[in-house]
């Protein structure tokens, strides 16, 4: 038990040093990441629903461009934590030789690094989403506590990919390329800046039940806007997904890790 407690300071003590040195000398320093999320919610805002006329009808949110601002920051909060700490996290070993030759250093720490970073760094835009729906609600709903039951799955999912990206990425250097490139297409696959409603409804099942981001962007929102659990099962269906794949990710990750240190 020790030893596992041990692990958890290293952790945090990695991630804490990857938080720090990420900004480091800049003005705005963690904030970039917040600043970041705004500007992409600017440009999605006046996108869709100034340019394309996307008009969102949420019970109990004001009408007009803040419904769907927010509709969308919600969604993109969990993508960009997701996306940032899949593909950091895909680099994660074979930017860290000089660790991986180290026989004490814990390599199963690697991939997790980027992704807690870009939790945590997701978490600023997560805190600047709930103010702004209770200044344009006036309230603040109780399924806010349900919120870690979402970021479960959120990081099993993600782990379980980081992991299986990170052990491939050792013997195949394209996989970080892909893994971009596999993100933009996933993107626009998810009703991240677009409502579920838009997807013809042949599809429309397949992607809130298959596509596990889909399901927990619904859920944030549902928790976050709607007060109330409208994704339940889409919800349960993604954390099963998502235990899947950390499995087959943490198995991978195990199977390679031993020939690492000689394919660096």
């Amino acid at each position: 038990m020790s030893g596992f407690w041990l692990r958890c300071d290293l952790l945090w003590s990695l991630v804490r040093r990857d938080l720090s040195a990420k900004y480091q000398g800049s003005v705005l320093g963690n904030f970039w990441p917040l600043a970041n999320q705004l500007v992409q919610l600017l440009i999605y805002t006046y996108v869709f629903s100034v340019i394309l006329k996307v008009r969102l009808d949420l019970k109990g949110m004001p009408e007009g461009n803040i419904t769907f601002g927010l509709w969308v920051f919600a969604g993109l909060v969990p993508w960009f934590a997701f996306t940032t700490g899949l593909f950091q996290s895909a680099r994660a070993v074979i930017d860290q030789p000089n660790l991986v030759k180290k026989v004490v250093f814990p390599l199963k720490l690697l991939p997790l690094v980027p992704i807690l970073s870009a939790f945590l760094e997701s978490s600023m835009g997560l805190m600047a989403l709930i103010v702004a729906a209770a200044i344009a609600t006036g309230k603040v709903h109780l399924t806010l506590g349900l919120l870690p039951l979402v970021w479960v799955p959120q990081l099993l999912f993600t782990t379980g990919l980081g992991y299986f990206a990170a052990s491939l990425s050792v013997f195949l250097r394209d996989v970080p390329q892909t893994v971009a490139v596999v993100l933009n297409i996933w993107f626009y696959l998810t009703p991240l800046v677009y409502p579920a409603r838009s997807i013809p409804e042949a599809w429309r099942p397949w992607v809130l039940w298959c596509n596990p981001i889909a399901a927990i962007a619904e859920t944030y929102r549902d928790l976050i806007l709607a007060g109330q659990v409208q994704h339940g099962a889409e919800w349960a269906t993604a954390t099963a997904i998502a235990l899947l794949v950390f499995g087959v990710g943490n198995r991978c990750y195990d199977r390679l890790r031993p020939a690492f240190a000689d394919t660096l």
